[in-house]
C-alpha cells in the first residue's frame, strides 16, 4: 500500500472527479501521540480515522489556504470529534468522550441517541482580515425526512448536498492501522449556453454519468479501501472509465500546539485563576489533547506572563 498518499483523479470526458487518501504510520504516530494523554475506546478511534480521512478529501477538493476542520458535536458518550486539515495537508484529531462505549457502538449511539448531534464544517483562512470570521457550515445528523443518517458518510454527503448541491458519493473506513478514504463529486457545470437549462440544482440526482459512476464505487469494501493499494482500487472499480490520474499527494500529522499558543490560553483565563492553581501545585501544567505535549509554567513564569513586559526586570549582563 503506498502510504501517506492522497490521489486525484477525473473522469475523462464526463464532469465527475475523484480522490483516494490512504494513511498509514502518520495515522498510527497521530493515535500514538494522544495515547499519552489517554487511550479512546475502539469505535471512537475508527470515527477519528474517517473524519480524518474525510477532511484531507474535502480540503483537496477545494481552492483554500487555510484550514478545514470537521467536527461532530454529540449529546451522547461522545460530546466533540474534532478533525482538523491543513492545506498543506496536514492534519491533527481528537476527541471528549464522557462516558462508556460498547465496542461495536454506531455513529448514532456515540454522538446522537437524543437526536441533537450536529456536524460543522469550518474553513479558516490562513489570512484572515481583522474581525473576518470563518466560515462554517452546520448540518444536523438526520436527512430530509428526520431520518437517521447511519454513517459520517452519509452526513457529509448530505452537507455536500444541501449546502454546495453537488452529489457525492462518500466511502470511509480507518482501524489502528489505517484510515482510508474515496470521494466521487460531480462537478458543477460551467459555460452552459443557456443557464435556466443547466441549473447545478437541477442536476441533482439526475446526471447518467455520476450515478453510474457512483454506484461502481459504491461496490469498494471497507476491507479493500484498508487493504489494497490505491492503484488496485482504481483498477477494480473504474477500469472501464477513462480515468486521468494526477501525481500522489503527501500528507503528515503535524499538531500546531507552541509555548506561545498555550501562554495566550492562560493568560486569557487571567492572573487570579492561574495563580489559584499554583497554590495547589508548584507548577502549572497544561497537555496538548490534540498531540499530548505537555507544557510547564512555574510561579516565575506565570509572573512574566502577567507583567507588562516594561515593567520587567532586565536580564542580568553576561560574562564576556
Amino acid at each position: 500500500m503506498s502510504a501517506n498518499k492522497l490521489h486525484k483523479f477525473i473522469f475523462e470526458g464526463v464532469p465527475v472527479r475523484g480522490a483516494l487518501v490512504q494513511l498509514t504510520d502518520t495515522w498510527r504516530e497521530a493515535l500514538r501521540r494522544r495515547a499519552v494523554v489517554g487511550e479512546f475506546p475502539a469505535p471512537v478511534r475508527v470515527l477519528m480515522g474517517e473524519m480524518v480521512a474525510a477532511g484531507l478529501l474535502m480540503q483537496s477538493s477545494i481552492k483554500f489556504e487555510g484550514a478545514l476542520v470537521l467536527q461532530l458535536h454529540g449529546d451522547g458518550p461522545v460530546k466533540l470529534v474534532v478533525a482538523e486539515v491543513k492545506s498543506t495537508l496536514s492534519f491533527r484529531t481528537t476527541a471528549k468522550v464522557v462516558g462508556p462505549l460498547d465496542d461495536a457502538a454506531s455513529l448514532q449511539q456515540m454522538v446522537n441517541p437524543r437526536g441533537t448531534g450536529r456536524c460543522a464544517i469550518t474553513l479558516d483562512p490562513r489570512e484572515r482580515a481583522p474581525g473576518a470570521q470563518p466560515y462554517q457550515g452546520v448540518v444536523s445528523l438526520h436527512g430530509d425526512q428526520r431520518e437517521p443518517l447511519d454513517s459520517l458518510a452519509q452526513v457529509l454527503e448530505h452537507y455536500m448536498l444541501q449546502s454546495e448541491q453537488l452529489d457525492t458519493r462518500l466511502i470511509l473506513a480507518a482501524n489502528d492501522e489505517v484510515a482510508a478514504g474515496l470521494l466521487l463529486q460531480r462537478m458543477p457545470v460551467s459555460g452552459a449556453g443557456n443557464l435556466a437549462d443547466f441549473r447545478d440544482e437541477d442536476r441533482i440526482g439526475r446526471d447518467d454519468d455520476f450515478n453510474r459512476i457512483a454506484l461502481l464505487g459504491a461496490t469498494l469494501t471497507a476491507q479493500e479501501l484498508l487493504t489494497l493499494d490505491a492503484e488496485q482500487i482504481l483498477h477494480r472499480l473504474f477500469w472501464q472509465e477513462r480515468l486521468r490520474s494526477f501525481a500522489p499527494l503527501p500528507s503528515t500529522f503535524a499538531c500546531t500546539c507552541s509555548p506561545e499558543r498555550v501562554r495566550g490560553m492562560l493568560q486569557g483565563l487571567g492572573r487570579t485563576e492561574i495563580e489559584d492553581i499554583l497554590t495547589e501545585r508548584e507548577v502549572v501544567e497544561v497537555c496538548c489533547d490534540f498531540c499530548g505535549q505537555q507544557f510547564h509554567f512555574d510561579a516565575v513564569e506565570v509572573t512574566r506572563m502577567f507583567t507588562p513586559e516594561r515593567d520587567q526586570p532586565a536580564a542580568p549582563p553576561t560574562l564576556q
